[in-house]
């Protein structure tokens, strides 16, 4: 029988050492999750929903862009050899005006990353070298309250090549510079040391820094990673389950057309009342968003007012890491209901959706 000594185990623990991811601290860094996308008939592109600057577009992802309308944001298939099944296709539509999207990492989740050595790391490629020939990238660091980031991170976005003049509390960690992106897919890196005093939460940003470009060219990005250390290694892919459970801890849509939400009784005072289930939680109690025309039906008979719907409390299951499993929500209505009743909210027109949003800014 052979034998495995214990230098040579230590030998081969040497030898991949430097290969070893510690971990990687980006959500949906290879663009798998679109929750977004699906709000308007099942479409996988933002650009049917608002495209502005500060929107959020593939889970835990934010535009940021000079100006509004600057870029279409859509999961695309377009993606390195041997990689995931997905790539962010960012689509100029408004030429001349810088663009990029950002994403904020939890605090929680940047607690062994703050203050040491980081290396962000990502495949690019973009489909005309010849105007968005200047895509750079930045680790920066937010130093005011944790998980309350300011909701636009750029004060001035500068002329070209110039880097742009962040917000307060927010710090390149990095000194970003011209990644040379090619139509080809390749992957790019930085690494910086997180040393800003009373730093809270990382963000991690990639841009084009050109004020000359054409409509029409695209930028794809995707494995997208952040790690402790100076190397940027091979990207950790997550299964899908865990991402969406990742990314559903701050940001759930429920889409419907139809029944939706069958609300616990009703009382004389046109309020109801009813528990709305969160999967497997939220980082806080979030906020609602309603999309789409409703009523409250009994079965038999609806009603044509639209409801006004507010979250009146939420459970945590653990102090510690806040997680919210569900909300309690009250619908206030135009006329009574029958006192004790049960009712069902359903869509009276066009397709529509619940919202619940968590995000840290």
């Amino acid at each position: 029988m052979a034998r495995i000594g214990a230098n040579t185990i230590a030998e081969a623990a040497a030898a991949t050492a430097t290969t070893l991811s510690t971990g990687n601290a980006i959500i949906n860094g290879d663009m798998a999750i679109n929750q977004r996308g699906n709000m308007t008939g099942g479409t996988n592109s933002v650009s049917d929903l608002a495209n502005n600057d500060t929107e959020f577009c593939l889970d835990r992802w934010k535009i940021f862009s000079d100006t509004n309308d600057v870029i279409d944001v859509s999961q695309d298939t377009t993606v390195p050899s041997n990689a995931g099944l997905h790539s962010m296709k960012l689509d100029v539509e408004t030429a001349n005006k810088k663009f990029g999207v950002a994403q904020a990492i939890e605090s929680f989740d940047c607690q062994d990353l703050i203050g040491n050595e980081v290396t962000l790391s990502f495949q690019a490629k973009v489909s005309d070298a010849s105007k968005l020939d200047n895509v750079k990238c930045a680790i920066i660091a937010w130093s005011s309250t944790a998980d309350d980031l300011t909701d636009d991170m750029i004060a001035a976005w500068g002329t070209e090549d110039t880097n742009p003049t962040l917000a307060s509390n927010y710090t390149y960690e990095n000194t970003p510079a011209n990644l040379s992106v090619t139509t080809s897919f390749a992957k790019y890196s930085v690494t910086a040391t997180v040393d800003t005093s009373s730093a809270a939460n990382i963000v991690v940003f990639i841009w084009s820094d050109v004020t000359d470009t054409t409509a029409g060219h695209f930028l794809f990005i995707t494995d997208v990673q952040l790690e402790k250390g100076d190397e940027a290694t091979a990207f950790v892919r997550e299964k899908r389950h865990v991402q969406q459970m990742n990314c559903e801890r701050f940001y759930q849509i429920f889409e419907y057309n139809a029944e939706m939400v069958t609300v616990a009784g009703d009382n004389s005072t046109a309020q109801a009342f009813g528990n709305i289930p969160l999967g497997m939680g939220m980082r806080t109690t979030p906020t609602f968003t309603e999309v789409g025309t409703y009523a409250f039906a009994d079965g038999a008979n609806s009603n044509s007012s639209d409801p006004t719907i507010t979250i009146q409390s939420s459970a945590r299951q653990d102090a510690t890491v806040t997680l919210v499993k569900y909300c309690t929500m009250k619908w206030d209505y135009d006329n009574d209901r029958t006192k004790g009743a049960g009712y069902v909210h359903v869509s009276s027109g066009t397709r529509g959706n619940m919202q619940y949003l968590a995000e840290i800014w």
